[in-house]
């Protein structure tokens, strides 16, 4: 199995655990609230801290995707920025990376 071959099923695995969480999250924050006021505000808190997990995992689902549309594109692996190879130990510690170390420290990422 090529390395690209092993990132897009990491990648297919992540999207999958992550489409799970957001629909765990959706039915979390739709739940019906409590009739204790004190309840409802820890309830609050819990929906805020619920969103923030959310919105984390649609930024990361965002990058997954955008990798797995370049693996298909056969774009994968190459820097967004000055199109050069991305090195294999930048892409194995960040499968959905689109821009070599350079070009992201460049662009303050």
């Amino acid at each position: 199995m090529s390395d690209h071959e092993k990132s897009k099923t990491w990648l297919l695995t992540r999207r999958d655990e992550l489409n799970t969480r957001l629909g765990s999250i959706k039915e979390d924050v739709t739940r019906k609230n409590s009739a204790d006021w004190s309840e409802q505000a820890q309830e609050r808190e819990n929906d805020e801290v619920m969103d923030a997990l959310g919105n984390e995992a649609v930024m990361e689902l965002r990058k997954i995707n955008k990798a797995l549309d370049r693996i298909n594109e056969g774009e994968y692996g190459y820097c967004d920025g000055c199109g050069q190879e991305i090195p294999g130990q930048r892409l194995k510690v960040m499968p959905y990376a689109d821009y070599c170390v350079g070009c992201a420290e460049a662009q303050g990422l």
